[in-house]
């Protein structure tokens, strides 16, 4: 029995009249439209003016639909954790990432989830950790390498985009993959690209239409692939791991079943993990102290530039690994997450009906001032041990929480320590004075303009 074998339905909803709504506070803005353009604009000043305005619950219309946002730990934990099986995460982000990513971890709900999940989880235990370990050690150190001897202006976010999609490529689906790896890669970038384009329909000459014309290429890879892998070509990297995953009853993973997985991992660790490291880097940049702690850090470890890092090198990097929590603060790599009430519940007060649009934002959260005083402030000693026993457990929240916690949350960690290690081992990053990078905060946070950084060779 293959796990496609067990899937369960989708549970049907019924959106909420207009007028089971009303109770709550909000503006739903102009018909059609609503808030959406505002939400696009400045999501962040956007959601902390509704928030001082309205409340921790209110009520406002955004692509299509009203939706109901919760704020602050207390909703963050309920919404998360989700104890009750009350919020749908299918039903949440099938409108975002449905038509690209069918039935990625993400998109699947309460059981299903959990059988997947356990499946998926032997590709991320300590064995294939130690293999991705070692691809990206090499990736990193080579790429870093070449931009040592090209001191000068770089455009940071370009830069780390095509480094975590090789390193993706790599650690994902094998050092060997061959002359294919331009096409697959140029396919996973039209479908990242087409699953937040504003045209949801794949017209001609749209992104969407490209993400689509992607995903057909993918999914040929990984199904003529698959066989191989579960033969004598399968190796340590990710892919090779979910193609030998199975159910609790020792049955593989379906074909279908690997397909949607691998296409939706490849994905999340592309794309968010682009925006952290960008935003990390940035922060750096920005404050040279904290380089050069990080970099006395790094230099204790006492490596040669051509040794390669060990998990017990990743284990004597507290302060970075402080840093990065404290840039995923500043700039959350999802900073909203959406999910559908199967069944009613009640919140502050409010009751809020069964097939309500519902949803948390870690971006307004990570800025709360009385959590996180000067929220705008670098401080990764906001991290230490002390500090994080004071704060809701829900306080911070950059990969989610309770059974939809970030499969790959080690990964990143484990990637960001290992590119720290190089990156102040062999370059200082510096702004120009007075430039302040423009970011763009939803639906991933990225820099308008490319984040202009000046590296040189240290």
């Amino acid at each position: 029995m293959s796990m496609q074998n067990v899937a369960a339905p989708v549970l049907p909803y019924t959106a909420p009249r207009r007028n089971e709504l009303t109770h709550i506070p909000g503006d739903e803005g102009w018909p059609i439209i609503g808030k959406t353009f505002q939400t696009l604009a400045d999501p962040k000043g956007h959601i902390e003016a509704n928030g001082a305005k309205y409340g921790p619950v209110y009520r406002t219309h955004i692509f299509g639909e009203t939706n109901v946002v919760l704020l602050g730990p207390e909703a963050n934990e309920l919404v998360l954790f989700d104890q009750h099986k009350l919020f749908s995460s299918t039903h949440g982000w099938n409108k975002v990432l449905g038509l690209l990513f069918p039935r990625g971890l993400m998109l699947l709900d309460f059981d299903e989830h959990r059988l997947h999940r356990k499946a998926l989880s032997v590709a991320f235990k300590s064995g294939p950790m130690k293999s991705y370990l070692s691809d990206l050690d090499r990736g990193i150190s080579a790429r870093v390498a070449q931009w040592k001897t090209r001191p000068g202006e770089m455009q940071l976010y370009p830069a780390m985009k095509q480094l975590t999609l090789d390193l993706a490529a790599a650690s994902f689906l094998g050092a060997g993959i061959g002359p294919e790896v331009d096409e697959i890669n140029r396919a996973f970038v039209d479908m990242v690209a087409a699953a937040v384009a504003p045209i949801r329909r794949p017209l001609p000459g749209t992104q969407m239409a490209a993400g689509v014309r992607g995903r057909k290429r993918i999914v040929a890879y990984f199904r003529e692939q698959i066989p191989l892998r579960r033969g004598n070509h399968g190796g340590d990297d990710l892919f090779s791991h979910l193609c030998r995953a199975t159910h609790e009853d020792g049955a593989l993973l379906s074909e279908q079943d690997i397909i949607d997985h691998m296409s939706f991992l490849m994905m999340a660790a592309h794309d968010t993990l682009t925006s952290s490291l960008t935003s990390f880097i940035g922060e750096l940049a920005a404050h040279p102290d904290w380089q050069a702690r990080l970099r006395e850090e790094v230099a204790a470890l006492g490596l040669a530039a051509d040794a390669p890092t060990s998990f017990d090198d990743l284990e004597k990097m507290p302060l970075s690994e402080m840093a990065f929590k404290e840039a995923l603060r500043i700039k959350p790599p999802v900073p909203s997450m959406p999910r559908r009430a199967m069944r009613d519940f009640t919140f502050k007060g409010f009751t809020i009906p069964a097939g309500t649009a519902v949803g948390v934002n870690p971006l307004y959260t990570h800025h709360m001032k009385d959590i996180w005083p000067e929220p705008d402030r670098f401080d990764p000693l906001r991290f230490t041990e002390e500090a994080q026993r004071n704060r809701h457990r829900f306080a911070w929240v950059p990969f989610g929480g309770g059974a939809h916690m970030c499969l790959g949350l080690h990964f990143a960690y484990m990637q960001a320590k290992c590119f720290a290690r190089h990156f102040l081992q062999n370059v200082e990053v510096s702004l120009e004075p007075g430039y302040k990078p423009d970011w763009q905060m939803w639906p991933i946070p990225k820099p308008r303009d490319g984040l202009k950084v000046r590296v040189k060779a240290v």
